[in-house]
């Protein structure tokens, strides 16, 4: 009966966010308040586990989320997007512009929304795709399956963050970036390869229409910033996090060690990365002091409370006994991880193709298995950073019309519904598929 209600209460979220389009912060509450009392939780205790979990996230990856989401406005309106952009498409040249997109996808979604990467680097991809001579739609589709991989992969995106929280695995947050920028190399490629077969056959008006040449649209856009200030907000963050990672697996209890570890926390590393990306100001302002980390401040508030209600949403299921439940069953079929890890994903792929949002899928799977993880065994770094892979594979399956980054995609680029479908939805299946193989695979050698 209880399995019953949390199920019903998933479907509540479902319902409530595709049908009714209500903001998944307020159908996780309501679905938080109803596994509840329906599960015979004391009406009092129910309000202090929504508190308690809603609190307890915000207290461990609230400023993270905050400080990633600074970093990421801050690189899209200084220019240093653009400016990644520039490097990669030096270094690996102009004779494949799909392969030069994808990566470009994938370095600038670390800390830039896909969404906002995508409508940043559109006239570069339209000025490339008339350079090379290729279809726009082609450059479209690498461009967004490049973004879309590490969106869901890699911290500090909020969504993999708010995954780490929820199942306690903030501590690892290094080993998660690390494995998730690995793991994400498979489905860029997938993507890219997608994008070449299938995208060369789309034809969009951009195809016929005259566009910037690749050097214009670097001089509209202005004066850039250098490579290595470009770059620094990113990397300085993932270097301190692998540092106290070191750190921390040394034992020691020295004054060193202990600062390198102060340093490698997320909280302290993505605050040296908002000082970083401080350099990338073009003036010292209220225009970009104020106006620039405002706008941050605004993006970041649904993320923290979409993730706090799924804190919210978790600790009343873990609390509502099902962890006692779990221990009394046999799940002798589901002690090997590598299986497990099939039901994250698909319980987020459902979710995902259901109401839209990656984040949203994240974050209600990973508050969903939380409770159990202990009871299967599944703890440490390694396997931790694995069962978010997991979740973030389900997150990528699929993005369809219900998806506000499918449609960043097709106006963008001017793809027909049907003809984005074939391309942009179908890469975007491939990429989840091909996602959570990998990761099973890595579970079974390491794990």
């Amino acid at each position: 009966m209880l399995f019953f209600v949390i199920l019903v209460g998933v479907l509540l979220v479902v319902f409530l966010t595709a049908v009714f389009k209500l903001h998944p912060f307020l159908a996780l509450l309501i679905s938080a308040f109803f596994v509840g009392i329906a599960s015979g939780m004391p009406l009092l205790t129910v309000v202090e586990n929504v508190n308690a979990g809603f609190g307890g996230l915000m207290t461990s990856i609230g400023i993270v989320i905050v400080a990633g989401t600074i970093i990421g406005v801050i690189l899209e309106k200084s220019g240093a997007a653009y400016r990644m952009a520039e490097v990669v498409l030096r270094i690996l040249g102009e004779k494949r512009p799909q392969l030069a997109m994808s990566i470009i996808g994938y370095i600038v979604s670390i800390p830039v929304f896909c969404d906002s990467g995508f409508i940043i680097l559109s006239s570069l991809k339209k000025s490339l795709a008339k350079r090379a001579k290729v279809k726009v739609a082609s450059m479209a589709v690498a461009l967004s399956t490049g973004l879309y991989a590490t969106h869901t992969l890699v911290p500090p995106t909020p969504g993999p963050i708010a995954a780490a929280g929820n199942i306690g695995a903030t501590d690892y947050l290094g080993t998660i970036i690390l494995v998730g920028m690995f793991v994400a190399i498979p489905a860029v490629i997938v993507g890219y390869i997608w994008a070449v077969k299938v995208g060369t056959k789309i034809d969009v008006e951009a195809d016929h229409e005259e566009a910037l040449d690749y050097e214009e649209v670097i001089k509209s856009f202005g004066k850039m910033p250098s490579t290595f200030k470009a770059f620094l907000p990113i990397v300085l963050p993932i270097v301190l996090i692998g540092i106290g990672s070191v750190a921390a697996l040394t034992g020691s209890e020295s004054g060193l060690t202990q600062f390198l570890q102060f340093l490698g926390a997320p909280t302290v590393a993505l605050l040296f990365g908002v000082f970083a990306a401080f350099l990338l100001l073009p003036e010292i302002n209220e225009t970009t002091l104020s106006g620039w980390i405002g706008e941050a401040l605004k993006e970041a508030a649904p993320i923290l409370l979409i993730t706090g209600a799924g804190g919210a949403f978790g600790t009343v299921i873990k609390n509502s006994g099902v962890a006692d439940q779990l221990q009394q069953m046999d799940l002798g079929a589901l002690a090997n991880g590598a299986w497990f890890l099939l039901v994250p994903f698909l319980i987020a792929a459902a979710l995902k193709t259901a109401q839209g949002s990656s984040t949203a899928a994240l974050v209600i799977t990973s508050s969903l298995i939380a409770p159990m993880l202990p009871t299967l065994g599944i703890e440490g770094a390694l396997p931790l950073a694995l069962v978010v892979m997991a979740v973030g594979a389900g997150a990528m399956t699929v993005s369809h019309v219900n998806d506000s980054f499918f449609w960043v995609v097709t106006q963008f680029s001017g793809m027909k519904v049907t003809d984005a479908y074939k391309a942009q939805t179908m890469a975007t299946l491939l990429q989840g598929v091909t996602t959570i193989i990998v990761t099973m695979i890595i579970w079974l050698i390491f794990v």
